[in-house]
């Protein structure tokens, strides 16, 4: 599972709230850090503004600040609102049907096309239960690990 530009920017966002939960912070200070565009960051504050991960503090001083809960909230809760996990499997190839000839040594180019797609499948399915299962926190707490093993 391949994840688009939007969605990982969401999830450095929501960590960097989570980890000051109460911390403001401005679209511009989370921009710099990661060197990103603080106008893209924007649009991806809007939505997680309206997933309610995030709430916005307007005024002098103001920016946003984490309004979930880093112990029940998961990656995939950040995933899902950037990325179409729900995709449609492939339907099997024309033709899968067609008979192979007695002389054939190996499987048709259908018959391999459709034994990956269900193991593509597969990973992606395992990808997704895997960001189900990790929630803010305990990415929070790997990445104080790693920051400690450094």
């Amino acid at each position: 599972m391949k994840l688009q530009k939007n969605t990982l920017l969401a999830l450095y966002s929501v960590l960097e709230f989570a980890a000051n939960p109460g911390r403001q912070l401005s679209a511009a200070e989370v921009a710099a850090k990661y060197r990103i565009s603080p106008h893209h960051l924007a649009k991806v504050l809007r939505t997680l503004g309206r997933a309610r991960l995030v709430a916005a503090v307007r005024g002098v001083g103001g920016g946003y600040r984490f309004a979930g809960n880093a112990k029940r909230l998961t990656l995939m809760d950040v995933i899902e609102l950037f990325e179409d996990i729900s995709a449609p499997r492939r339907a099997p190839a024309k033709g899968a049907q067609r008979r192979r000839a007695a002389t054939d040594s190996i499987a048709a180019p259908h018959e391999v096309e459709d034994a990956l797609g269900v193991v593509l499948a597969e990973i992606d399915e395992i990808a997704k239960a895997t960001f189900r299962s990790i929630t803010l926190d305990t990415m929070l707490k790997l990445v104080e690990r790693r920051r400690g093993a450094i």
